[in-house]
């Protein structure tokens, strides 16, 4: 609360963004409709109606103002904002006309490349009983490029359901911005709270039933500065928990994409062919409505959010010390979020076990399914 006083500019970021975005997501999706960048229903699609698409033009516009207005716009900063501006314009021209996947991924890489040139890259890595090491650019840079480009996949594969992306993303920037702020790092922290503020105000239209979607032009945006910033607050300290914070925060879309690229590879598939193997589907093929599912998952990944912020201010080893009560509440903590996730696998996969004829039954209906979307 402290740091929060002495940067109010936390705050400011998100409410200007949160303003904008909700102010200027009608005009965009009105000129997506001129323009014929819609989403037209279909059975992979979700929306029974014509959505129009674009919405992370209004999401970059809402992120690039206050960040102007509010970040000291140092080397750093700017690198990460040009990143991010080429990251939604591949986008954009993926929803106007459909990228091939090499050229996609190919704009992404360019726009993944840009945070390292202005000085964004993992140049150490604090490893468990090893302690810091320093990594070469040639090591650091390449790596923080994979981290970004993965992390931006990770995004456009959960933006399949009416306010599902724009929620991971709020809760994420707001973590992110807590524990960038904790460690001191000011710009991570404001640019994170301006991600969550901006995406807070695009909720304002794409919940269920939404009116317009974000795109690949919002969904690379919000994957290339949450992994920014989690680079540029976080991945750069010599702690070793913070390490692992990120890949908390970022949870839901990581098992996500890892569980659907996993089953692409295992039935031959190329991996950039959409299909109904996500979590979200799932959860809909379990019975959920829309607004459930995107509900359940936000809670997930609040859950996972909470222990890594747990896990930061919770004083459980100081010194080399081991302080009972502050472990016990960690692992309490980690117990509740461990629940959880055991929760989502038993809905989606492990109650399918309690009746192994009902779980053949499910899996050849569920075969039918994705071959017939195909």
């Amino acid at each position: 609360m402290d740091a929060l006083r002495e940067t109010p500019e936390v705050l400011y970021g998100a409410i200007a963004a949160c303003v904008i975005v909700i102010l200027l997501t009608p005009a965009v999706g009105g000129m997506a409709r001129i323009l014929g960048v819609v989403d037209r229903p279909e059975s992979r699609r979700l929306n029974v109606n014509p959505i129009p698409r674009l919405g992370g033009l209004a999401i970059f516009f809402g992120i690039f103002v206050p960040a102007l207005a509010f970040l000291e716009l140092g080397r750093e900063t700017r690198g990460v904002l040009l990143g991010a501006a080429v990251a939604t314009v591949v986008g954009a021209i993926d929803d106007f006309r459909v990228l091939k996947p090499g050229r996609k991924l190919a704009g992404q890489i360019v726009a993944a490349s840009i945070p390292p040139f202005f000085g964004v890259w993992i140049d150490h890595f604090t490893f468990p009983f090893l302690g810091p090491v320093d990594l070469p650019v040639a090591v650091g840079a390449p790596l923080t490029v994979v981290w970004i480009v993965a992390v931006m996949n990770m995004v456009n594969f959960l933006d399949g359901m009416d306010g599902l992306a724009a929620g991971v993303c709020g809760i994420a920037g707001v973590t992110f911005a807590v524990l960038a702020l904790s460690l001191g790092k000011t710009d991570p922290a404001i640019l994170s709270a301006i991600v969550a503020g901006a995406c807070l105000g695009f909720l304002r239209h794409n919940f269920f039933p939404a009116r317009i979607f974000m795109g690949d032009s919002g969904a690379l945006a919000l994957g290339f500065l949450l992994a920014a910033v989690s680079v540029q607050g976080l991945l750069k300290t010599a702690s070793t928990v913070v390490l692992l914070l990120p890949l908390l925060v970022l949870a839901v879309p990581i098992l996500d994409t890892s569980f659907v690229v996993a089953r692409r590879l295992k039935h031959g598939e190329p991996i950039s062919q959409p299909d109904q193997a996500h979590l979200h589907f799932r959860f809909l093929r379990r019975g959920f409505s829309q607004r459930r599912a995107a509900v359940t998952m936000w809670a997930w990944c609040a859950v996972l959010g909470g222990a890594a912020l747990a896990t930061r201010f919770i004083p459980f080893r100081e010194g080399g010390t081991w302080h009972p009560w502050e472990t016990l509440a960690v692992i309490a903590i980690a117990l509740v979020a461990l629940a959880f996730s055991l929760y989502v696998v038993y809905v989606l996969e492990i109650v399918k076990l309690a009746n192994p004829r009902r779980f053949l039954r499910s899996r050849r209906e569920e075969t039918v399914d994705e071959r017939r979307s195909a």
